[in-house]
C-alpha cells in the first residue's frame, strides 16, 4: 500500500496595507522590508520632511510662490505711477484745450476782421465821391454832416486812407499813373495824388493812383561863358 503524497506547505500572507477589520493602515512586516524602521518607532508625517526642507533654506530652498513676490510690492509706490500718469493725462489735455481756445479766438477775429474789410470796401466808392465833392466845395450843411460822420464810422473799424503829396514813393501801395523828373526832389517822390488808397489792418484794400517824380541832376552851366563874364564885367567897370 502506497503513502500518499505530501503537500507542500503553503503559506499565504496578507499585504493589504489595510486592515479590513480595524480600518487602519499596517506596518510591514521587518523581514519583508529590513530598511523599515521598528514598529515602535513613532512615525512622521510627510508634511514634516517639507517643512523641514524648508526651514534648512540654504541654496536649494524653493522659490516663494507667485503671488507672494507680487504681494511684496510697495502699495504706495504704485498708486503713485497711477497718480502720474493721471497727472500727465490732464496736464496733456489742459494744454491742448488751451490750444483749441487760442486757435478759435483766432479764427473768430479773422472771420470779423474779413467781413469789416470786405464791408469797407463796397463804401470805398461812397468814400470817394465824398472827396471830389469836398474839393469843390459841393461839401456842406447836412450832406456835411453825414459825410463827416460815416468817414468816422469808417475810420473807427480799423479803415485808414494813404497817399498823400511828398511821401516817398512805394510800389507796394501806389500804382504810379504819370512819371516826371525834377531836381526838387532827392528820390522817387509822390507829387500828385489821382486817387486815395485805403487799408484795413496789414490788408492793402485798394492802391493809390499817383504821380510820381524822380530826381534828375541839375544842367551845369558851359565853361566859355563862365569865362566870358568876368571879362564883359571889366569892360563894363
Amino acid at each position: 500500500m502506497t503513502q500518499p503524497e505530501e503537500q507542500p506547505h503553503v503559506v499565504v500572507r496578507d499585504r493589504r496595507r489595510v486592515d479590513p477589520e480595524t480600518g487602519q493602515v499596517r506596518q510591514p512586516p521587518a523581514d519583508e522590508n529590513p530598511e523599515a524602521a521598528p514598529a515602535d518607532a513613532p512615525t512622521e508625517p510627510a508634511t514634516g520632511s517639507a517643512e523641514a526642507a524648508a526651514e534648512g533654506g540654504g541654496k536649494h530652498a524653493a522659490p516663494e510662490p507667485q503671488e507672494e513676490q507680487s504681494a511684496s510690492v510697495d502699495p504706495s509706490a504704485e498708486l503713485k505711477a497711477q497718480l502720474d500718469e493721471r497727472t500727465a493725462d490732464l496736464q496733456r489735455l489742459t494744454a491742448e484745450y488751451a490750444n483749441y481756445r487760442k486757435r478759435v479766438e483766432r479764427d473768430r477775429e479773422l472771420v470779423i476782421t474779413t467781413a469789416k474789410a470786405q464791408v469797407a470796401g463796397e463804401l470805398l466808392g461812397v468814400l470817394d465821391d465824398v472827396e471830389r465833392a469836398g474839393a469843390h466845395g459841393d461839401l456842406t450843411g447836412a450832406f456835411k454832416a453825414v459825410a463827416d460822420k460815416l468817414v468816422s464810422a469808417l475810420h473807427g473799424t480799423g479803415l485808414e486812407p494813404f497817399g498823400h503829396e511828398g511821401e516817398e514813393f512805394d510800389p507796394s501801395v501806389h500804382e504810379a499813373v504819370q512819371h516826371s523828373t525834377s531836381p526838387d526832389v532827392s528820390g522817387p517822390t509822390v507829387t500828385a495824388v489821382l486817387r486815395r488808397g485805403y487799408r484795413f489792418g496789414e490788408r492793402v484794400l485798394r492802391p493809390a493812383l499817383v504821380a510820381v517824380t524822380d530826381h534828375e541832376p541839375a544842367a551845369e552851366q558851359p565853361a566859355d561863358e563862365a569865362v566870358e563874364k568876368p571879362v564883359e564885367e571889366q569892360q563894363q567897370d
